[in-house]
């Protein structure tokens, strides 16, 4: 459900054979989202070297309109610029973004043991969701198993 997008003129849900995430990146003449296509079929170094071609377009104002349509969903990471929270608006057509703040070691309490916390790396994580096409259940599971692959990057190569 999170790769597809609303058809406003006819109400209908439509169903992307790609997946394709689009990336916010800050240029001097703003905010652009370019987008990265069919994700699933890529290795993450395919994903990174995409990244920094796109990035490097948007930057140089070098970006052609297929550069930035087709996106399911939207990932902006405000982390770099410390911001501690974070909430994105939908890019329209797409049905969803994740919005990702600064990472930033604070104390975790295992089994509620308030004497003796462990430092773990905690990054803020938001997702906003057009609610016309996805339920609230689903856009939290959909967040926990982002969140615990952001935990562990090992099981996105698995895939």
């Amino acid at each position: 459900i999170f790769n597809s997008c609303l058809d406003e003129s006819t109400d209908e849900v439509i169903f992307r054979e790609q997946v394709n995430v689009g990336v916010a990146v800050d240029t001097s003449r703003g905010l652009v989202v370019p987008v990265i296509n069919d994700v699933a079929t890529q290795s993450v170094k395919g994903i990174a070297r995409e990244l920094s071609r796109l990035s490097i377009k948007a930057r140089d104002a070098k970006l052609k309109p297929t550069d930035i349509k087709g996106g399911s969903i939207t990932l902006s990471n405000l982390g770099g610029l410390a911001a501690e929270g974070v909430f994105p608006i939908i890019n329209w057509p797409e049905v969803a973004i994740i919005g990702v703040g600064a990472a930033e070691w604070r104390p975790y309490y295992p089994n509620e043991d308030t004497h003796n916390p462990e430092l773990r790396l905690m990054m803020p994580l938001c997702l906003a969701f057009d609610h016309r096409v996805i339920n609230g259940a689903d856009g939290a599971r959909f967040l926990q198993t982002f969140s615990e692959l952001c935990n562990d990057p090992f099981l996105m190569m698995l895939s």
